[in-house]
């Protein structure tokens, strides 16, 4: 990724695809779409006999690149980047003053193009978040997505190579390995350290910049982790970007960070439609196979008829989002939120005569709404949340719009409302309340809770909307929902009764934990979308500065080797303790 001016007054902050690429002639439109799942390349190093000396190692890294390049030029996954800008204060203590968010989807298959989700018209063709200066500095998505590639065109005779060590990451052996370009090899090639697991060489990490570049830019550091996630397969999941003393312009100064995810990977197979191919059919002959009901069927009345009109509705568009790879397939994390609900419906003796179900959304910003009777939690709320009776607070409130009867508009019950593009999903899927109706949620949430086992712990929950909306302020996109209701705006905050109810926030205990900083709850496979809870251990702080609610952290995910079909490991994301 490099910084670019742009006339006088502007840069451009993007990673420059100018490395070379591999020869590929352009595709029609025929064969691109016939190139979306096809068998994945044979690799090349499967049955090959251990390298003899670093030189032929090094051999095989590169040959493992070239097929990974091959590999990622078949796969369509989601990409997510989330950055926050930093000011620091004149204690040297950094806080957020801006964010920006990006969801799309990587199509590598003739050099990285994509679809944007949030109103941009592309990655690439947008320029976002113009910052407020005499020089402008943008941002393009793209570039942070385009991180997942070490060289499109990798090749020993550009790079020298130095081995450092041997380095564990999680249960891998690694080789560790400095990568220098060589002068005369041309601008944009990657300069820093590659991670090679020593049994296939496949890079799993990658963490450094691009050199040299022209006078009129600058390249920015990344870390770059892969994931074994099919025996042989290694594909990118977490991007970590982070600069803080990089200067531009006459005093200006560049200080974020960022996370890039990427899931999706498999959502052909996710939603292949297996009952079609295992239809059977009984012989007419078989008699005992057929049964005649006609004693006990009837048509259903028109309130039955009313609520399976609304939950063809909810289904439609449950199975659209998860289709798209926007919510994760039921899973263990449903059934905890399930138990939450479930808490308050028996504690508050309500019978719904209806199953409500939970939902996990696998984007980061902090929303949660309904969908008929399907509450939906974002991953990103979930990682923030600092304890149950936070999550209480939230499932209370969706809750409250499904036991208050508020409408849901059941104009999704007509499937060619499903027809759109997956880039359109934010504009044609809206779940939001209108404000009375969220106000009187708010009213019977809070009257749900104080009957409920987390009644005497609310002052927790208090104390996480307290800081989420201190911060509000500065984290517009992480708090701006995309389909359904805020929980806060800058000016109002969702459950207002307990905001006032909370102690008051003291950011110099470390005992007080108000929120968690983004990415330590939540584990997704990126491969199959699967979340589960994390179950790193809990880690003691040293320093109020380690507090870092609704931030941005590094990822250091502990990586496993996969030898065995459908053996799903998956790495632990938790961010490491500073």
């Amino acid at each position: 990724m490099r910084i670019s001016q742009v006339g006088s007054l502007s840069f451009v902050l993007l990673l420059v695809w100018a490395l070379p690429v591999l020869s590929q002639a352009p595709a029609s439109d025929q064969s691109r779409s016939a190139a979306v799942d096809p068998a994945p390349p044979q690799s090349p190093g499967a049955f090959a006999p251990a390298p003899a000396s670093f030189n032929d190692v090094m051999d095989r890294v590169v040959q493992r690149e070239h097929f990974f390049v091959a590999q990622m030029r078949h796969m369509r996954p989601l990409v997510e980047t989330y950055l926050q800008d930093l000011k620091t204060d004149r204690n040297g203590n950094d806080s957020v003053a801006k964010d920006s968010y990006f969801l799309g989807r990587l199509d590598m298959s003739d050099g990285p193009e994509d679809t944007s989700f949030v109103g941009q018209p592309g990655f690439g063709r947008r320029m976002l978040n113009r910052l407020t200066s005499v020089y402008a500095m943008r941002f393009l998505p793209l570039g942070f997505a385009q991180m997942v590639v070490l060289d499109t065109d990798f090749q020993k005779k550009y790079y020298k190579f130095t081995f450092v060590r041997r380095e564990f990451l999680g249960e891998l052996r690694c080789l560790v390995v400095d990568v220098e370009p060589r002068a005369d090899a041309g601008i944009g090639r990657f300069m820093g350290r590659i991670w090679v697991e020593d049994q296939d060489y496949n890079v799993v990490r990658f963490n450094g910049t691009y050199s040299p570049h022209p006078k009129t830019s600058y390249y920015l550091h990344f870390d770059t982790w892969r994931l074994n996630m099919r025996p042989g397969v290694w594909l990118p999941a977490y991007i970590y970007s982070e600069e803080s003393d990089l200067k531009y312009g006459v005093s200006k100064g560049l200080h974020f960070r960022a996370q890039t995810r990427l899931w999706g990977y498999d959502l052909k197979s996710l939603n292949k439609n297996s009952e079609f191919t295992q239809i059977l059919v009984d012989s007419p002959q078989s008699d005992a196979s057929v049964k005649d009901q006609s004693d006990v069927a009837a048509d259903a009345t028109p309130v039955v008829a009313e609520r399976m009109w609304e939950r063809q509705a909810e289904d439609n568009a449950v199975e659209r989002l998860q289709k798209i790879g926007l919510l994760a397939p039921v899973g263990e994390v449903d059934k905890v939120l399930q138990t939450v609900v479930n808490n308050l419906l028996v504690t508050n003796n309500i019978d719904l005569q209806s199953d409500v179900h939970c939902r996990v959304l696998l984007t980061s910003p902090l929303e949660s709404f309904t969908i008929g009777h399907t509450i939906v939690v974002s991953r990103g709320l979930l990682d923030v949340l600092p304890d149950e009776a936070s999550l209480a607070m939230v499932m209370a409130h969706e809750l409250s719009h499904i036991v208050l009867g508020h409408k849901f508009d059941t104009k999704l019950a007509f499937n060619d409302r499903m027809f759109f593009p997956d880039e359109n999903s934010f504009q044609r899927l809206d779940f939001r309340h209108r404000p009375a109706e969220e106000e009187a949620a708010d009213a019977k949430a809070v009257e749900l809770l104080k009957n409920s086992p987390y009644k005497d712990k609310l002052g927790n929950a208090g104390l996480f909307l307290a800081a989420l909306h201190e911060r509000a302020p500065d984290l517009p996109n992480l708090i701006r929902p995309h389909l359904g209701n805020g929980l806060a705006d800058g000016k109002s905050i969702r459950m207002s009764a307990l905001l006032a109810s909370a102690p008051q926030i003291q950011p110099e205990r470390v005992d007080q934990i108000a929120a968690l900083p983004l990415g330590g709850r939540i584990k997704l496979d990126p491969w199959s979308d699967q979340v589960e809870l994390s179950k790193a251990k809990p880690v003691t702080l040293t320093s109020t500065r380690e507090k870092m609610p609704f931030e941005i952290t590094p990822f250091f995910p502990y990586l496993t080797r996969l030898s065995v079909p459908g053996n799903e490991k998956v790495a632990l994301t938790a961010p490491a303790p500073k």
